[in-house]
C-alpha cells in the first residue's frame, strides 16, 4: 500500500510540474487580463474611430437587382480598408444595406444606400489591452479562441486539483495547508457575502 502511495504522490507531482509549464503562458495571460478587466478605466483614450465615405458598384446592391452581391460588396470593403476582422452581420433592407465586421479591440460598421451605392463606414481601433480584454472574454474571437479558452480553463482546474493533491502527501504540512486553503476559500465567501 506504501509503494502505490509514493507511485501515486510522484505521478501528482510530476503531472503538476509539466501541467503549470506547459499552461505557465496561458494562465499568465489570463491572470494578467483578469486584472485589466477589473480595471476598464485603463483603456480609456485608447480607442480610434474613423469614418470613411465611397460608393461601391450600383450593380452589387441596386433594389432593381434580383438580389445584393454581398460577396463582392464584402470583398470591395475588406480590400479597400484592410479589414481583417470576422463578417459578423449583412442585413438587406428595401433601401440600405448594413455590414458588420469584428475582432477583438476591431469593429467596423457601415451603412449602403442601395439606389446610389454610397456607404458609409465606422472603423473603431482599440489599444492593445482593449484587445487582450476581448480574447480574455473570447469575444469576437473566433470558434479556435474559444476551445482554447477551455483548454487553458481545463489546464488550470487539473493544475490547481494536483496542486491541492499533493498536500496530503506532505505530513508536516498537510494540517497547516488544509487550513491555509480552507481559510482562502472561507475569505472569498465572506467577501462575496459583505459585497452582495
Amino acid at each position: 500500500m506504501e509503494h502505490y502511495k509514493r507511485e501515486f504522490a510522484s505521478w501528482t507531482r510530476w503531472l503538476h510540474i509539466y501541467l503549470s509549464m506547459f499552461s505557465f503562458a496561458a494562465l499568465l495571460f489570463f491572470a494578467v487580463t483578469g486584472i485589466t478587466l477589473n480595471h476598464s478605466g485603463w483603456i480609456e483614450g485608447q480607442q480610434k474611430t474613423e469614418q470613411v465615405k465611397d460608393n461601391v458598384s450600383i450593380a452589387w446592391v441596386h433594389p432593381d437587382s434580383a438580389k445584393v452581391n454581398e460577396l463582392r460588396v464584402v470583398e470591395y470593403l475588406r480590400t479597400a480598408h484592410q479589414i481583417k476582422a470576422a463578417l459578423t452581420d449583412f442585413r438587406i433592407e428595401k433601401g440600405e444595406c448594413s455590414v458588420s465586421f469584428k475582432g477583438p479591440g476591431y469593429a467596423a460598421d457601415g451603412f449602403i444606400e442601395r439606389a446610389t451605392g454610397h456607404y458609409e463606414l465606422t472603423i473603431t481601433k482599440s489599444g492593445v489591452i482593449a484587445i487582450m480584454n476581448d480574447l480574455h472574454k473570447g469575444r469576437d474571437a473566433g470558434t479556435t479562441w474559444a476551445w482554447l479558452i477551455d483548454a487553458s480553463a481545463t489546464l488550470m482546474i487539473l493544475v490547481s486539483l494536483t496542486g491541492f493533491l499533493m498536500i496530503f502527501f506532505l505530513k508536516k504540512k498537510r494540517f497547516s495547508g488544509l487550513l491555509i486553503a480552507a481559510f482562502g476559500a472561507i475569505a472569498v465567501i465572506v467577501v462575496y457575502m459583505l459585497l452582495k
